[in-house]
């Protein structure tokens, strides 16, 4: 891919990718969607009972009573009987399925009853990718969780490493892709070799641009990529693994690619070999925490509850962001136990991080920007042209294709807000072309 950098030496990774998965279930969930359940009623785990904002399933993440419910949350309180019960083990978890009854339709349906979204941030409905009349040439899935301190999907696959394999050759059944590829970064390459040794035992593991393919059709191609920051974007993975370019406005479908999250792929294989919901993620909460680590937890958990679980934040001076450092969210400075958001599908990471005020200065023109850009803009450019009210030169300097990623604000020498600027144009551009076509 083009641009991209090396935010950390890879030692924030170090802090949490050895711990194991622990598991955590709160006395009471929050969930956020619209719901029909009401107050005072009984609930099972995996049971339906609202639907999101891309009217997709919602399951009750524990067993227990709806306490509170409105139009747009609903709080559960849980059994303590129901909350220590153990979860079942099903033949997809321990071996590779041999034939995979369902066909393409029912495991895409499958998907869209368990209410899987993208679960490496974007949240978009899975089944939507898998419904395309595209040909599809190459499944790709990303696990090369790029971003800084985040290690959840590197834990899941080597705690989860059969239903993992499982959800890839699920979704390459309903993407009915000739080739799935597990794109790895090589500072995970103990789950690499874990799960190539689940394939194929004793094959050495492929770097990019190799020229090894699999056997049989059905194997999955395991392929360990160098660490770039954001490699993980959808546009930037292909980039890096076909030397293919999704056209602007287009889709990876265009270019005969679908790309899931492992996470999501994890998520697929309960939906379809267990008929299980997604009502649960790993969340790996770490950086100014005593005891960092990461835990399987219900969607609707109390963010303050992952926290006090990893000891407390250590730093009075503080920002407690979701998601990764360079994406993430930032909902609360100098946080002090004050209530915060719940897991919600897409929660990937809790991090607290010392909070630095940095003040801005003029741009220098230096170009620092333009080299780390992986999408190929002036990042300099479209923040002089926003803060110029300028629209129609935002919409030329294509602000339109900004994905977010932070390099620009990371490099920039003059702690420019970049980013924070470029997603507003961004936003600005996609309104007026909407606006247009409506009126066409």
């Amino acid at each position: 891919m083009r641009g991209g950098i090396h935010p950390t030496s890879g030692e924030d990774k170090e802090v949490t990718k050895e711990k194991p998965i622990r598991n955590f279930v709160p006395d009471e969930v929050k969930m956020e969607g619209n719901f029909f359940v009401k107050k005072g009623e009984s609930v099972k785990k995996g049971e339906k009972i609202g639907t999101d904002f891309w009217k997709i399933p919602l399951h009750a993440s524990i067993t227990g009573t709806v306490r509170e419910v409105d139009e747009t949350w609903c709080m559960i309180t849980g059994k303590k009987e129901d909350i220590d019960k153990e979860k079942k083990s099903f033949p997809y978890q321990e071996k590779l399925i041999q034939e995979i009854s369902e066909s393409a339709e029912e495991i895409i349906g499958k998907i869209k009853e368990a209410g899987i979204v993208g679960m490496g941030g974007a949240g978009f409905p899975t089944y939507f990718k898998y419904e395309t009349k595209k040909e599809i040439t190459y499944l790709l899935i990303n696990a090369a969780e790029c971003e800084p301190f985040l290690t959840c999907d590197e834990r899941l696959m080597i705690e989860n490493g059969y239903a993992v394999l499982n959800g890839i050759l699920a979704l390459k059944k309903a993407a009915d892709a000739k080739k799935a590829i597990l794109c790895i970064e090589d500072n995970k390459r103990e789950a690499a070799q874990f799960l190539q040794e689940l394939l194929n035992p004793g094959q050495e593991l492929q770097k990019e641009n190799g020229k090894k393919e699999n056997q049989d059709d059905r194997e999955i191609q395991i392929l360990l990529l160098p660490t770039r920051y954001p490699q993980g974007g959808e546009r930037q993975l292909i980039q890096t693994v076909l030397k293919k370019e999704v056209p602007i406005g287009g889709l990876p479908a265009d270019v005969g690619v679908i790309v899931s999250n492992v996470a999501t792929a994890k998520a697929a294989a309960d939906a379809v070999f267990a008929d299980q919901p997604l009502t649960e993620r790993i969340v790996t909460v770490t950086g100014a925490v005593e005891d960092p680590g990461n835990y399987l937890v219900p969607i609707g958990t109390p963010i303050e509850m992952l926290l006090e679980l990893s000891g407390g934040v250590c730093e009075k001076e503080n920002k407690i962001i979701l998601g990764g450092p360079m994406t993430g969210k930032c909902v609360a400075e100098n946080w002090n136990g004050e209530t915060l958001p719940t897991v919600k599908k897409t929660t990937s990471g809790v991090i607290a991080m010392l909070f630095q005020k940095e003040k801005e200065t003029p741009c220098i023109r230096c170009g620092a920007c333009i080299r780390a850009c992986p999408a190929g803009l002036a990042p300099f450019q479209i923040d002089i042209a926003y803060l110029d009210e300028d629209e129609k030169l935002c919409e030329m300097l294509y602000a339109s294709e900004c994905i977010a990623c932070g390099c620009c604000s990371y490099v920039c020498p003059a702690k420019r807000e970049l980013t924070h600027r470029i997603v507003k144009a961004r936003e600005i551009v996609r309104q007026k072309r909407k606006e247009r076509s409506e009126k066409k």
